[in-house]
């Protein structure tokens, strides 16, 4: 179960208006205790906000505090520094606002972080009575609903926030990422939640439907709604419906990013033509999305760095590259896209994370001891012939967790110092399990991991005098190599183990062994 709570620092809409000292509290956490699976993107996402915050949300970093996988202790412990600040602040005069984002698990109405939990009702309460003068808490989690219900938080995505002076304005807001009683989804192609990603993307430029360069509380929630729903309409876990609940007294539009504040950033000029516009980083996840109309010129706040730009056509892309410079504006020049067919799309859109998966396959390779000694009279480098089954993404995303079972055999000649010249039949048998981890680059994927093999080696002589021999030992080791994606279903592997075992006879002797393989694989 997944969750993000922030209590966002706010802007006035007018210049005359206060400014507001603004505090940020952001953590993520993908594990969740013995009970929860890891999640693959909750740091993820907490780095992009802090990022957001304070490029644009009117964080100093010195007032922003980014933890990663630390528990529940450690949260309050950092909020209570901030909450602390914020005295100080209001001592002086000023007004004050905090941002408390949280990414990371939640289940039995409480946040897992880690190990530890805290309670939905706990962290309420802790917000009602911060110190400070404006709090909204926002939760991107599985069943995230349960914190807004008792305030009456209702499927819509929208609701009134009266234009004029935020000086006034004092409470709560939280906005959760769905229902009560709802799965709340990851996306792989997004590089993380559809909540999370929509209400960033929102806060860097989509949302800003005025065309003001500000966004506000109502436009970043209602555009994260609409895309959030349209975006798992469709799902197994089906639709997510953001929620709210609104506990704020006093006037105010709340502005929650102003994408003046920072130099940098891209404007799609209002000659170029009406779409949507998709931007991708060097990793291939979209970092965020702008919806032009006719004649309208957009601004997103980028930051610095190389993006892919996709527009899609009903019969092909339109693909481009883009250059933001730091400290400067730049104009994305939209004729000097490249028209591509769909399959070179740079990401295939707001997929759903499929959750684990399996494949299975059919391997050739060769085995060989080190030791040449070993090689000629011991144990035979033979060909490996088997199947495979891989469970993909089970522990976490890119992880692969292998079984595989392979025979082998060859023909020999006993040779030893008093003995020489019986012919036998040497075989292995070999299985075992395997977990590694997965990089994929485009279509290929190195991995690296470790197996544990369970070996059967035995000796058939053919001159019945001589007696059968068999050996059995279990061999731990390394394997590595790189899968290639030749179909969307087939894929081909090329991999290399090297493993070690103890053989003891006459006395204890430690011996390594090598094998190649090549596999080729199906996923149903």
């Amino acid at each position: 179960m997944r969750v993000a709570i922030p209590a966002i620092a706010l802007a006035s809409t007018t210049a005359h208006a206060d400014t507001l000292h603004r505090f940020a509290l952001i953590a993520g956490n993908d594990t969740g205790g013995s009970d929860t699976r890891p999640l693959s993107y909750a740091r993820d996402d907490a780095r992009k906000m802090h990022d957001l915050l304070t490029r644009l949300g009117g964080v100093a970093p010195a007032d922003a505090k980014l933890l990663l996988d630390d528990d529940a202790k450690d949260f309050l412990v950092a909020l209570s520094d901030l909450e602390q600040r914020a005295r100080a602040a209001q001592a002086r005069g000023e007004r004050t606002a905090l941002f408390v984002y949280y990414s990371g698990h939640a289940k039995d109405g409480a946040l897992r972080l880690g190990a530890s939990q805290l309670a939905f009702d706990a962290l309420k309460r802790r917000l009602a009575d911060a110190p400070v003068d404006i709090r909204i808490a926002i939760l991107d989690s599985c069943r995230s609903g349960a914190l807004t219900r008792t305030k009456g938080a209702r499927k819509a995505p929208a609701f009134d926030v009266e234009s004029g002076a935020a000086r006034d304005a004092r409470g709560v807001v939280i906005l959760t990422s769905s229902a009560a009683d709802e799965d709340s989804q990851e996306s792989d192609a997004l590089g993380g939640s559809y909540f999370s990603h929509h209400l960033a993307s929102g806060l860097l430029g989509d949302a800003d439907r005025s065309g003001d360069g500000r966004v506000t509380l109502f436009e970043a929630y209602s555009h994260a709604y609409a895309r959030t729903v349209a975006d798992t309409a469709d799902s197994s876990a089906g639709p997510q419906h953001p929620t709210f609940s609104y506990d704020l007294a006093g006037n105010g539009d709340l502005v929650l990013t102003d994408l003046r504040a920072a130099a940098e950033g891209l404007v799609v000029p209002g000659n170029a033509p009406a779409g949507s516009y998709y931007f991708v980083d060097p990793s291939g996840s979209v970092v965020a999305e702008l919806d032009k109309a006719a004649d309208t010129e957009r601004r997103v706040a980028l930051a610095p760095g190389t993006y892919r730009v996709k527009r899609r056509l009903s019969d092909r892309l339109r693909i481009g590259e883009v250059e933001v410079a730091r400290g400067r504006t730049t104009i994305l020049q939209e004729p000097r896209f490249k028209d591509a067919p769909f399959s070179d799309d740079p990401v295939k859109g707001a997929m759903l994370d499929k959750g684990a998966w399996w494949t299975f396959g059919l391997t050739g390779g060769f085995q060989s001891f080190f030791d040449a000694r070993t090689r000629q009279s011991l144990f035979l480098s033979v060909p490996l012939f088997g199947a495979e089954a891989e469970l993909h993404d089970y522990f976490r995303r890119d992880w692969v967790w292998g079984f595989d079972a392979a025979v082998g055999g060859t023909n020999g000649v006993l040779a030893l110092p008093t003995l020489e010249g019986p012919a036998y039949r040497y075989s292995v048998v070999n299985v075992g399990t395997s977990l590694t981890a997965e990089w994929p680059v485009g279509r290929v994927s190195p991995f690296v991991g470790v197996r544990v093999a369970y070996l059967i080696m035995g000796r058939k002589f053919d001159d019945g005098a001589f007696p059968d021999q068999r050996f059995a030992m279990v061999s731990p080791g390394l394997a590595t190599g790189a899968r290639f994606q030749l179909t969307r279903r087939l894929n081909l592997t090329a991999r290399s183990r090297l493993q070690y075992l103890q053989y003891t006879v006459d006395a204890q002797r430690s011996l390594g062994f090598w094998e190649l393989a090549a596999l080729l694989t199906y996923e149903p």
